[in-house]
């Protein structure tokens, strides 16, 4: 099978610490499109309207290797273009990112709620990468996971691309161990400390996760640290990382997490609510370092205010 060729470096710089979206011209076998601009119409016209489309060509907004690229321009398979997304209007979070380690290698920060660890969706600009890109002067920055946009604490990021991968498989063999801390409420009939085993699917387009029938796909381990009144304080430690693992978890054991807009009841979208942020914290990361072989351990900074 022949490789394909390395795209080339994008032409155009990172904006408020966004890449820019990288296009290859597919393979047209039947001849559909004999410019570009009808390939860019039939690809984008309906996501952004073919106004738009034609706007952005005549603004020299998608660009190739040498230049801007021109409406009118053969239709050439295998030639790259890019571009800058018109990024939406996003309430800004008004929490800064904290960064609890950094060296040449690896950022360690400590995410806000209602910050999403990195563009998606309705989600671009306010995101603790593209903050992060900007305020560290870091344009390389990349997550090595992902954590839960409600959910605060320990984000791992690695400063050079070649070495992603090492940090990625971490996480991916399950080396990296990880613990959460929660605010909840407090049931004495709950036997804790607990390990709960279940199989969790989620579906696209779904908000809530749920637990299902069959051969369990996650594992969690629960306990008691602390009680005031009716709320406790809870330590999560995720064996498994299924979306919503631990908030499901904690659902099903019926101490569903504090201020959760999902678990047990989906509450409708609108503004946020910064007062109330999801009791849940990424807490502690440890692993050993896949370059150096050393020990490393990382506390978040941050506190939970569920129980005042």
């Amino acid at each position: 099978m022949r490789r394909r060729a390395k795209a080339p470096v994008a032409p155009l710089p990172q904006r408020d610490g966004i890449d820019p979206v990288r296009l290859r011209l597919p393979d047209d076998p039947d001849g559909v499109w004999a410019t570009v601009r009808e390939h860019l119409l039939d690809r984008y016209g309906a996501a952004v309207g073919a106004g738009r489309v034609e706007e952005m060509l005549g603004e020299g907004r998608f660009v190739g290797v040498d230049g801007p690229v021109a409406g009118d321009d053969p239709y050439t398979v295998g030639r790259y273009l890019w571009f800058h997304r018109d990024f939406p209007v996003e309430e800004t979070v008004p929490f800064p990112v904290g960064v609890v380690h950094r060296d040449e290698r690896i950022v360690v920060a400590d995410k806000p709620h209602f910050l999403a660890t990195m563009p998606r969706g309705r989600h671009v600009t306010e995101t603790s990468l593209a903050r992060l890109r900007r305020e560290l002067e870091l344009p390389s920055l990349q997550p090595a996971h992902r954590l839960d946009r409600l959910t605060a604490g320990l984000v791992l990021c690695v400063v050079r691309p070649e070495d992603r991968g090492a940090y990625q498989t971490l996480f991916r063999d399950r080396l990296v161990r990880k613990e959460y801390e929660a605010v909840a409420s407090y049931d004495p009939a709950v036997g804790l400390p607990v390990t709960v085993r279940s199989r969790i699917e989620k579906e696209r387009g779904v908000m809530a996760a749920r637990e299902v029938p069959g051969e369990p796909n996650s594992e969690s381990r629960i306990a008691l640290v602390e009680r005031r009144g009716g709320l406790g304080r809870y330590r999560l430690v995720p064996e498994t990382g299924r979306t919503h693992q631990l908030r499901v978890h904690m659902n099903a054991l019926g101490l569903p997490i504090l201020h959760d807009p999902i678990y047990p009841v989906l509450r409708e979208d609108g503004p946020e609510d910064f007062r109330r942020p999801l009791q849940l914290l990424a807490r502690t990361l440890e692993f050993t370092d896949p370059f150096t072989g050393a020990p490393r351990r990382f506390e978040s900074r941050l506190a939970l205010s569920g129980l005042g």
